[in-house]
């Protein structure tokens, strides 16, 4: 993967994700599963005290569709920010859109021409057309722009805005049934790619934050979510598979972050969903604050399963006081 720019000024970069809230000025550009627009209210609560002003730094080692990223960029400025996924893909269409934005729209735009005047015969041809397209660049490591021209094509007429892929690592999504989906968002895309200026992106593990993390820094882990049934596991969003000895991991680096004086937000399943006695977090995460809140479920292949779960936000002592009201909160 190229290595991010280098040289670029911190302006002011006030910035997103799946039916993101009204106040967020710039839109995600992925749909993403566990994107975390609808309880975003409830983790801007605890954002902690200084953001913005004695906490000059964030890190989100899970980035995702970005949704917390984007609404720190729009609310507030910060000195540093640094954003890693593992999904290399995924990466490289940050990057594409930080660094090459007018190239990747031109891609898009021929994208969604095609798609959108075609027949569903054709549509469906050329879905699949792409998605193997995509995954034979993936699988040599292509960094070309048409990787995150594609990798967004896929994510806006993909069921579901889903990313998944099998044991040999290729996307496997079937192709979703939308009349009109907005596949390339011009506006928008060039809004992000100034939101994301300065911002370095890295494709790594979570714990190669640690390098950037200090007491400066506010820090919010979306890992993974720990499937609360052994029914929902299907194959992971990335090659290699988070369970509860990651988990465990995980929480062992929260805690060295903490001690650090870095402040902390993680997210989680609430495993007492399914099981009242299931106190696999709370034990993990006793020396934090535990918060359990309430949550739409946003992808279930029974309609009639889709309602309100509980979710967990860890919340490091550091940053366990709430801050202000901010801007459109």
């Amino acid at each position: 993967m190229r290595e991010p720019r280098d040289g670029r000024d911190n302006r002011d970069s006030r910035a997103a994700r799946f039916a993101p809230p009204t106040d967020m000025p710039v839109k995600p550009f992925l749909k993403w599963a566990g994107g975390k627009s609808k309880i975003l209210g409830e983790i801007r609560r605890k954002y902690p005290t200084g953001l913005g002003t004695t906490i000059t730094k964030y890190a989100e080692p899970f980035v995702g569709g970005g949704a917390v990223l984007f609404d720190i960029l729009s609310q507030y400025i910060m000195d540093e920010v640094y954003i890693s996924d593992t999904n290399r893909e995924l990466m490289q269409t940050y990057i594409a859109i930080r660094d090459s934005v007018t190239e990747l729209v031109v891609c898009l735009k021929d994208l969604e021409s095609q798609y959108i005047n075609a027949g569903d015969d054709i549509r469906k041809e050329i879905y699949y057309s792409c998605r193997n397209r995509f995954n034979l660049l993936k699988s040599i490591g292509d960094e070309s722009i048409e990787v995150a021209a594609l990798f967004i094509f896929l994510n806006r007429t993909c069921y579901n805005g889903l990313y998944r892929v099998n044991s040999h690592g290729a996307f496997n999504v079937p192709q979703g049934r939308y009349k009109n989906p907005t596949i390339c968002d011009e506006r928008n895309l060039m809004a992000v790619s100034d939101k994301l200026n300065g911002v370095k992106v890295v494709c790594a593990d979570y714990k190669k934050s640690r390098e950037f993390i200090d007491c400066n820094t506010f820090v919010y882990f979306d890992p993974p979510y720990r499937p609360l049934t052994a029914t929902a596991r299907f194959t992971s969003y990335v090659e290699n598979g988070f369970g509860d000895k990651e988990q465990a991991e995980l929480a062992a680096f929260i805690d060295e972050m903490s001690k650090c004086g870095a402040s902390i937000v993680a997210s989680n399943s609430d495993p007492k969903n399914a099981d009242e006695n299931d106190d696999f977090f709370d034990h993990l995460y006793a020396q934090h604050e535990i918060i359990r809140i309430s949550a739409s479920r946003a992808i279930n292949s029974v309609g009639s399963s889709r309602g309100k779960v509980s979710e967990l936000l860890i919340v490091s002592n550091a940053s366990s006081a709430s801050s202000a009201s901010i801007a459109g909160a």
